[in-house]
């Protein structure tokens, strides 16, 4: 009498270790992409500060419409309580 599985389930578990295989390889590629576009993201971000700060040099503390580029000023007022500056977001 022999210690084995039938072919059948022989065959039946194999096909889900290589299905399972592939899907854990997918998984990895996915994850090796996720990491890519966030070192991405954080250099965009890294441009966007950049460019900001550099706008602030050029035209002040500005808000900018981005659909004509058309800005406005921020305008600081001093608080009366404390005598600190406080930034007042501009309506959109």
């Amino acid at each position: 009498m022999s210690n084995s599985i039938t072919a059948e389930e022989l065959k039946t578990i194999k096909e889900q270790q290589l299905e399972l295989s592939t899907i854990v390889n997918q998984i990895g590629q996915l994850e090796a992409n996720k990491h890519s576009l966030l070192h991405k993201i954080a250099g965009i971000n890294e441009g966007i500060e950049d460019t900001k700060k550099q706008l602030e040099e050029t035209y002040g503390a500005i808000n900018i419409n981005l659909e004509d580029g058309t800005y406005t000023e921020i305008e600081k007022e001093e608080k009366e309580d404390e005598g600190e500056l406080a930034v007042v977001k501009a309506e959109d």
